[in-house]
């Protein structure tokens, strides 16, 4: 277990995409967007009260915007630092939990407000917000003091299914936190995600498929909140199988045998003599150019 004085920040990027949550309502409405974020915030709390060092960041990936939850610019300013109503102080509980909670509840409540269907974006941002999370873990490790080291993992709750468009900025996102030794989790609600499988095998983070949605908060508390010390020491859920197919850039289909641009790493299921990401135009030669090069070099009698 990590030491008092050494920092431990969780990351948790929530999909919050109002059609995929809207249709999910009609079909199982028992569990709702609210009853996410309900077993979000329990995991939340239970991580900042483990260990008083620990810090918490929560951002809501929609189809429009990715949108930090918390901590957020009224938490920042301090607006709620004299509400007695919001403080906790009545009923005993921790100060710190019940002023988060509200900021959490009053943001997911005006994101989803000023929510417009616009065109066809209904994919949710996931790598702009994953990108965004790792520029926060940026900016809090460059602020700690000399000599404390931090541990930074980040949590995705998965609800909508992944977007082929995102496959490169994803990747990039990916091998980033591989980089800083960051851990990607994946917590997926509904179909599989290629694209997190990876993430989880190349950052060493773990995968699940929630097998019931209902029971959200136990299987976040007993999978997603211990850090990857306490991991070796539990009875996990055993490794998926990781779906590595890439996504093609003419068609954004998933393929497992394609064409790569040996200049920009392009992918394509289909060939083409010029690249069109990089325009680089390849020198092919044609069978008949071929079997005439043959005869050409055949010695003379």
């Amino acid at each position: 277990m990590a030491s008092d004085d050494e920092l431990s920040l969780l990351v948790i990027v929530v999909d919050v995409n109002p059609i995929w949550w809207g249709q999910q309502a009609q079909r199982e409405p028992e569990f709702t967007l609210s009853k996410c974020m309900d077993a979000v915030m329990v995991m939340s709390n239970a991580h900042l009260v483990m260990t008083r060092s620990n810090k918490l960041a929560i951002i809501a990936s929609h189809c429009q915007e990715s949108h930090f939850l918390y901590p957020n610019k009224h938490w920042k300013a301090g607006d709620f630092a004299g509400d007695e109503s919001s403080c906790g102080s009545r009923d005993g509980k921790y100060e710190l939990l019940t002023v988060g909670n509200d900021l959490i509840t009053e943001e997911i409540k005006n994101l989803m407000e000023r929510t417009e269907v616009r065109g066809q974006q209904t994919e949710t941002l996931l790598a702009g917000s994953l990108a965004k999370a790792l520029c926060y873990i940026h900016r809090v490790t460059k602020e700690l003091e000399a000599g404390q080291e931090m541990k930074s993992r980040i949590l995705v709750i998965k609800a909508a299914d992944d977007s082929a468009l995102q496959y490169m900025n994803f990747m990039n996102v990916i091998f980033a936190a591989q980089k800083q030794s960051i851990l990607i989790d994946a917590c997926v609600l509904d179909a599989d995600s290629g694209l997190l499988q990876q993430a989880c095998d190349i950052t060493g983070g773990l995968y699940l498929k929630v097998p019931q949605k209902i029971a959200l908060a136990q299987y976040l508390l007993w999978v997603f909140l211990p850090d990857s010390d306490q991991r070796s020491q539990l009875v996990l859920p055993p490794p998926v199988h990781v779906d590595y197919r890439a996504a093609c850039f003419c068609h954004r289909n998933l393929i497992e045998i394609g064409y790569v641009c040996s200049v920009c790493l392009s992918i394509f299921c289909n060939f083409s003599p010029i690249c069109t990401t990089c325009e680089t135009a390849f020198k092919i030669a044609l069978p008949h150019a071929m079997k005439a090069k043959k005869k050409k070099l055949k010695p003379t009698t």
